[in-house]
């Protein structure tokens, strides 16, 4: 990652979802030349979600999204995917702190029922 938005907006979601699922582990995975940062995962009784960084976004992909309750509508990446969902994060968007953690909490609940 280059030192810009990104690095902050993805250091503002590692601690809100470290902070709403104390427990949680962070492993930094597919690791490769385009991206020799790899990709930050997150999980609490099995994969919460994944944090991406892209040119023009930060995306948090929750693997089993499909089953999170998301009662703020936070949710506006792969609305149309069989299980995940995503949040698309864009330079100058706020992120709702309490809507994520609260979707973070529901996606401990998805794994641990």
């Amino acid at each position: 990652m280059s030192a810009d938005w990104r690095i902050d907006t993805v250091d503002t979601i590692r601690g809100l979802i470290l902070t709403a699922a104390p427990g949680a582990t962070e492993e930094v995975k597919w690791r490769k030349p385009s991206n020799p940062d790899g990709v930050p995962t997150f999980s609490l009784d099995g994969l919460l979600c994944t944090v991406e960084t892209y040119k023009d976004k930060v995306k948090v992909t929750f693997a089993k999204g499909a089953s999170v309750t998301d009662p703020s509508g936070i949710f506006n990446a792969s609305l149309d995917a069989g299980t995940r969902r995503a949040i698309d994060i864009h330079s100058g968007d706020v992120v709702d702190e309490k809507g994520f953690s609260d979707l973070i909490r529901s996606a401990v609940d998805v794994n641990q029922h």
